[in-house]
């Protein structure tokens, strides 16, 4: 049960992440989950671990991270779409 938990958070935390930024997140229901699961691990990274925890979670460092992958991988998908 733990793990559905933490597919569903990291989903949230993608789909937070993209809504702050307003960019969509490529791939959908599962981009916002890897982008939600990638972001938390690079918050916890460089933020550490601080704040509420949900399902493993660290939730102010998780979106955070979220927020830094969601920007830089629209950089990136804009900048190959320019170059096409």
């Amino acid at each position: 049960m733990s793990f559905i938990w933490f597919l569903i958070i990291g989903g949230v935390i993608g789909w937070l992440a993209g809504a702050i930024l307003g960019k969509d997140v490529p791939g959908g229901i599962i981009g916002n989950i890897i982008a939600g699961i990638i972001g938390a691990w690079i918050g916890g990274m460089l933020l550490g671990s601080w704040g509420p925890k949900v399902s493993d979670f660290y939730i102010f460092p998780a979106l955070l991270g979220a927020i830094i992958l969601v920007f830089i991988v629209s950089f990136i998908m804009k900048s190959m779409r320019r170059a096409s």
